[in-house]
């Protein structure tokens, strides 16, 4: 338990950091929102129209310790102001519905990839020399060397534009509104086919190849000999005995991928103009949406420490060795 509170106190202290950050850099950074604004209506706006919007968007010329307390007293409200490309529209708001789009695409993706990788990876240094051990880990190493915007682009033109047999485009079809109807989540996962096998195939060769590694290290272990001379089953010692201690770097990547889930594949959901997170901040650098940019960092690197978080909690349930 004190290991899991002095992990949290870190990540909680790595998460003030991180907003101080997102609060400084784009103040520092060349330009400004307002003059993003004005070069939006091209000069067309009143002068009291622009100090209105300027309120409205939180934009104000108070020293910046001033604008600070005010935006960490409005993001523990839970307010993190109101977005430029979508007015009126409030950031939590917008990036709420993408939110739930690259969880389902994304996560969904991780998930599979990592269990079918972790499996592949158990059986091939369980069974090494095999030829399951031959062909697997230099297949999927070698699909892994293409980006996942490469892959969905070949999935895209192969089995979307030539082969007609999935969705070019979007997370739905537009004669259906999201619900919780079968009918809708059966027409979601079929739109979700490309983009999350594009992921889960440009990904699955890292899983296979560090569980792999790792699992072969560990069955030279002593207790891998004694739990085979005791005459337990294969299978016990396969996933008991190797598979587990074997999976706790596998763990800590998984972590790390499954943060980096709220970013969003980008580039894979521009290709497909999946409405996910990664979409969302590439339309949001475009619109210089200085809001929506922050909102979409934030939430990022929260998922991140919280992901991080939650694997060192598994670690304890893993290998005991952490509880002392």
């Amino acid at each position: 338990m004190t290991y899991i509170l002095r992990r949290l106190g870190f990540y909680l202290i790595a998460a003030w950091v991180s907003l101080t950050l997102n609060f400084f850099i784009p103040r520092f950074a060349p330009g400004d929102p307002a003059s993003a604004l004005q070069a939006r209506f091209q000069g067309k706006l009143e002068p009291s129209a622009m100090a209105a919007m300027k309120v409205a968007f939180g934009l104000t010329d108070e020293p910046l310790h001033v604008q600070y307390f005010t935006y960490v007293k409005n993001l523990l409200r839970g307010d993190l102001g109101t977005s430029i490309a979508y007015f009126p529209a409030p950031v939590s708001e917008v990036i709420g519905k993408a939110l739930l789009w690259t969880l389902f695409l994304a996560g969904l993706a991780v998930l599979v990839s990592f269990a079918l990788g972790t499996l592949l990876g158990i059986l091939t240094a369980w069974k090494r020399g095999s030829w399951l051990d031959s062909v697997a880990p230099p297949t999927f190493i070698f699909l892994g060397a293409f980006p996942y915007f490469w892959m969905a682009m070949l999935l895209l033109y192969a089995l979307g534009f030539v082969g007609g047999w999935f969705p070019l485009l979007h997370a739905h079809s537009s004669h259906l509104s999201p619900s919780l109807s079968l009918e809708f989540i059966g027409d979601a996962l079929y739109h979700a086919v490309l983009p999350a096998g594009s992921i889960v195939i440009a990904s699955l060769g890292g899983w296979l190849l560090s569980m792999r590694n790792t699992m072969i290290g560990v069955l030279s272990e002593d207790y891998i000999t004694m739990a085979q001379a005791k005459g337990l089953s294969e299978r016990r010692v396969m996933l008991h005995y190797a598979a587990r201690n074997a999976l706790l770097p596998n763990v800590t990547g998984f972590g790390m991928a499954l943060g980096f889930v709220l970013s969003g594949s980008l580039l894979t959901e521009i290709v497909f103009s999946y409405p996910g997170q990664g979409y969302l901040l590439f339309e949001a650098v475009k619109s210089q949406d200085y809001p929506l940019m922050q909102g979409l960092f934030l939430s990022i690197t929260v998922a991140v420490l919280a992901a991080n978080w939650l694997v060192d909690i598994a670690y304890v349930w893993l290998d005991p060795r952490t509880r002392s």
